[in-house]
């Protein structure tokens, strides 16, 4: 069972990095577009700025499931780095319990914007033929990747040295330093 939850988180893991990357060169392709456009044409272009905040919450949100298993997310280990190893494994578990509850807060949230904005109709003035409720979208499912990363966690330890995650990593880190 393990090796079959993990390995389909490996590919959800993966669908996350894709999606963040093309959000990030999407983005970082449409902002300077406005700024030549500014610049050298005195021509504000309106559909930059909506772009580019679209890709921002997609990485945010698709990202963040990512770095969360690949145990990459911002931690303050200050405490917890003084504390015995019994000590830090609960401080992990309270931690995954917490992040779990805040994602399952963020897909009911964000589940919840999505099905009020499809009963709108509501599309986005510079883009029309985007809706409202799409925008909204990254925020249940990279909440919902976050918790099945968790879940995995919890079950099964820390994946960031899964092949999958090591891919681009050159910290050096060896699985004898994360224990």
């Amino acid at each position: 069972m393990k090796e079959t939850y993990c390995s389909a988180m490996d590919k959800v893991y993966w669908l996350c990095i894709w999606i963040a990357g093309l959000a990030m060169v999407v983005m970082t392709i449409v902002i300077p577009i406005q700024v030549v456009a500014r610049k050298f044409f005195d021509s504000g272009l309106s559909w930059p700025e909506p772009a580019s905040l679209i890709c921002m919450i997609v990485f945010t949100f698709i990202g963040a499931a990512a770095a969360y298993r690949a145990g990459s997310h911002i931690a303050v280990t200050m405490m917890t780095d003084r504390l015995s190893p019994k000590g830090k494994v609960i401080a992990a578990r309270i931690v995954d319990i917490l992040m779990a509850l805040v994602a399952l807060f963020i897909i009911w949230y964000g589940a919840d914007r999505v099905l009020f904005f499809m009963g709108t109709g509501q599309s986005l003035p510079d883009f029309p033929s985007v809706r409202v409720s799409w925008t909204y979208l990254p925020l249940p499912l990279g909440s919902l990747a976050t918790l099945l990363f968790i879940i995995e966690a919890i079950l099964f330890g820390s994946q960031h040295n899964r092949p999958i995650v090591m891919i681009g990593n050159h910290g050096g880190d060896t699985e004898e330093e994360h224990k």
